[in-house]
């Protein structure tokens, strides 16, 4: 492989390889990245393994829509190095900190990776937690009076790097490492905070055989993901990371927060408020939904005429919602519903609800295809399709809506206010059906 090692990259998954690999490997196309990555394992059990049987080159299959055009797009990715498996060679793990070539790190080591573990020890080989294994590398670095890093945490959890950080200064003073390490650690590296947004959906088992004729080899680390991609960084590294001239979506930022609300706003509350209506209705998968006059103008409504409303109606935001229309109407993934409707409850205090109170106090009224959608979440709990808590379940099942609605556990405050609007749509919804709910719903102005 060609190129110094530069970038640390913990986790070998799905994700991290269809994502951060791929804008690593334009940019070496493009030449304006000189350099590799390694990848470290960051669990015992992982597919470093695999990933090495094939000299860690793997092909990225990107599929989507984009300015409506279907797009089927191939790429053979071999900017990884080699493996390091910190479980079978801590050695070899902990050399990487004598490499002043080094200068970033890129992590996903899912939502509960970053993790402060007090039970982890500075003589563990490695340390059980991530930022316990990333604080012994980075004390060996520090020790060598080498460069700090430019930290890229992809977990999915708000403000990743500071949290990331937080964890490390953690084990510093656990470990007793000193003050000089502590203030290194925090003045000599960036831990960059970001949001990622692309869905990768991963190894294609079912079309395995066929893209493995189309590209005239076997691959076992396939890799597939849409077309959209969006990476906010806090930071400003452009200079050494020149992403947004190689063309990417990608944002530098003071504040990685306004992004992520529009991201939960707009595109997980299209997904919630549309999931357990469309459901009900008898459709099985988002694509069907897009597919759908009724359903697809309902979406339609709450994206451009209620939560972009709401969270500012600029150009940006409105190409952003346009791009979610195109993201679910994907003919490659297969998007279940049910699956979407886990955990309905907490996903619409956390991603619709918002919405629906900040409306009202903007504009003096509820958005009513967003509380329409309140009233189908609830005629949804009352079938045996709900997955969600036992407690949840069994409550929502019989309750009646007034009492649903006081609930502060759920909601996080008492929704009483919204009875009269959402006993209205529930009240078409459970008399006259999905379909006439929707006519009904559609025919309301504003």
């Amino acid at each position: 492989m060609a190129g110094k090692e530069n970038v640390i990259q913990f986790g070998e998954g799905g994700f991290l390889r269809g994502f951060v690999d791929y804008f690593f490997q334009k940019l070496k196309d493009k030449g304006l990245f000189d350099g590799s990555v390694v990848i470290v394992q960051p669990i015992a059990k992982g597919m470093c393994e695999m990933l090495m049987k094939q000299n860690c080159e793997y092909n990225l299959f990107l599929r989507g829509i984009d300015n409506g055009q279907v797009v089927d797009d191939h790429t053979h990715i071999n900017i990884i190095s080699r493996c390091v498996n910190p479980y079978e060679d801590f050695d070899a793990y902990m050399k990487l900190a004598e490499n002043p070539d080094f200068r970033f790190i890129v992590s996903n080591t899912t939502e509960a990776g970053i993790e402060y573990v007090p039970g982890n020890r500075f003589t563990d080989a490695p340390a059980v937690s991530f930022p316990g294994k990333l604080t012994q590398l980075l004390y060996k670095r520090f020790k060598l009076g080498l460069k700090g890093f430019i930290v890229l945490s992809c977990e999915l959890i708000d403000h990743n790097g500071e949290e990331l950080l937080k964890c490390c200064l953690q084990y510093a003073k656990q470990w007793e490492l000193g003050e000089d390490f502590e203030r290194w650690l925090k003045e000599e590296n960036d831990f960059c905070s970001t949001l990622v947004d692309r869905i990768v959906t991963g190894f294609p088992r079912d079309e395995h055989a066929a893209l493995c004729e189309r590209i005239g080899e076997e691959d076992n680390m396939m890799d597939t993901a849409e077309i959209f991609h969006l990476w906010v960084i806090q930071g400003h590294h452009e200079d050494e990371l020149p992403l947004q001239k190689a063309g990417f979506n990608v944002v530098w930022t003071d504040n990685v927060d306004p992004y992520k609300k529009r991201k939960v706003r707009i595109l997980n509350g299209a997904h919630t408020s549309m999931v357990l209506g469309a459901r009900l209705y008898g459709l099985e998968t988002v694509g069907e939904c897009l597919k759908d006059k009724k359903v697809s103008a309902l979406l339609k409504k709450c994206i451009f005429e209620e939560i972009i409303p709401t969270i500012g109606d600029t150009e940006d935001n409105r190409a952003f919602g346009a791009a979610v229309l195109e993201r679910f109407s994907n003919p490659f993934i297969r998007h279940l519903l049910l699956s979407i409707a886990l955990n309905s409850v907490s996903k619409f205090k956390a991603r619709v609800l918002p919405t629906i109170l900040e409306y009202k106090e903007q504009f003096g009224r509820y958005p009513q295809a967003l509380v329409f959608s309140l009233a189908a979440l609830i005629s949804f709990y009352r079938t045996d399709e709900s997955n969600d808590g036992e407690e949840i379940m069994q409550y929502m099942k019989t309750a009646p809506v007034s009492d649903i609605l006081t609930r502060e556990d759920y909601w996080g405050e008492d929704l009483t206010a919204l009875l009269p609007d959402v006993e209205k749509w529930y009240h078409i919804i459970q008399s006259e059906g999905m379909d006439k709910a929707y006519e009904a719903i559609l025919a309301v102005e504003g």
